[in-house]
């Protein structure tokens, strides 16, 4: 979320939280049961954490660009790209982590395209979509060359997440200060739709197939339902302090959506848009959550705390937490098991 955009009271609250946890005292926790290994990126301390999940060991905290916000790791668990948010003058470089070997691979500059921010991997794992929001744009970049391959306009103000369909074909964004979510077809190069969605949408995720767009609105604190064939928008939830992702597993059977202010986690059932569970965290400050690889887990990190909670999902039960640095964001886990 851009500091321009944050209530004072709040980016203060966020500020001494980081400022709280610079060091984590919290002993190492282990989750056995989810096992292989977590990437956690720490804005508070410009690091990400490679966290085995097994034993809950720190195995190496290595330096990233000013403000890293999210991460996504490769199928095969081999590469992490972090995005270098920055600060007030807007950073403008990822950070591709070699996970097995616990280094940072290299930086790579993106010129013009400022304030990177959400990401994803496209199929085949070579090439990241990233959100620019100074530049407005998402940008696609190999991996392996630092080479932007293609530049796909949003035309919208503050893009800031994206969210891909299974086909990859569609890209997704949330216009915070628009109230729009833009459909950007990939194969042509530009924003295809507009969706006039609630006020200040951050969080934004689609369905496998494709057929639903599901955003949170700050300011409203809903979570609203786009069909992206008839261009319907639906209210899904209510009761939000700050809907601060939208996550579906990948059956599309269930979502995860973190409640920042609300301190809480809600475990959704897509199909009837109903909760089967909702996980609290007082003052922890949940943000980004993930998935385990093999979908029985769920990893929600905890700003407010530097440390990283496990949820079993079948009961919605805690059941340990896995430490991290400074105000942790963004995470992705992966089964590989560094050694």
């Amino acid at each position: 979320m851009p500091d321009a955009i944050l209530p004072v009271y709040f980016r203060s609250a966020l500020v001494a939280a980081f400022s709280l946890v610079s060091v984590t005292t919290m002993a190492a926790a282990q989750a056995p049961e989810a096992g292989g290994t977590l990437i956690v990126v720490n804005k508070g301390a410009a690091s990400a954490s490679i966290v085995d999940v097994s034993t809950g060991q720190v195995l190496k905290t290595l330096p990233t660009g000013d403000g890293p916000h999210e991460v996504v790791v490769s199928g095969d668990g081999s590469t992490a790209v972090v995005t270098d948010y920055g600060g007030r003058s807007g950073g403008n470089t990822l950070t591709v982590i070699d996970v097995p070997g616990l280094a940072v691979e290299r930086t790579i500059d993106l010129g013009e395209h400022r304030r990177p921010h959400g990401i994803d991997f496209m199929p085949g794992d070579e090439v990241v979509a990233v959100t620019t929001e100074q530049s407005r744009h998402v940008v696609l970049v190999d991996v392996a060359t630092g080479e932007i391959v293609s530049e796909l306009p949003t035309e919208g103000d503050l893009s800031h997440m994206l969210a891909m369909p299974g086909s990859a074909d569609l890209i997704y964004t949330s216009d915070i200060r628009d109230a729009t979510v833009t459909e950007i077809e990939v194969s042509r190069g530009a924003s295809v739709r507009k969706f006039n969605v609630p006020e200040t949408p951050e969080a934004v995720g689609v369905t496998p197939d494709g057929s639903d767009v599901w955003v949170g609105s700050i300011e409203l604190g809903v979570v609203s339902v786009i069909d992206t064939e008839s261009g319907e928008v639906t209210q899904a939830l209510e009761g939000f302090g700050w809907p601060y992702r939208v996550v579906f597993s990948d059956d599309g059977k269930t979502v995860l959506l973190p409640d920042l202010r609300g301190n809480e986690l809600r475990i959704v059932d897509v199909e009837s848009r109903t909760e089967t569970a909702r996980v609290s965290f007082p003052n922890g400050g949940p943000q980004s959550v993930v998935f385990s690889a093999d979908g029985k887990y769920a990893f929600q990190s905890l700003s407010q705390e530097g440390r990283v909670a496990v949820i079993e999902l079948d009961s919605g039960a805690v059941i340990g937490y896995l430490p991290a640095g400074s105000g942790p964001d963004g995470v992705a886990h992966t089964a590989r098991v560094v050694e």
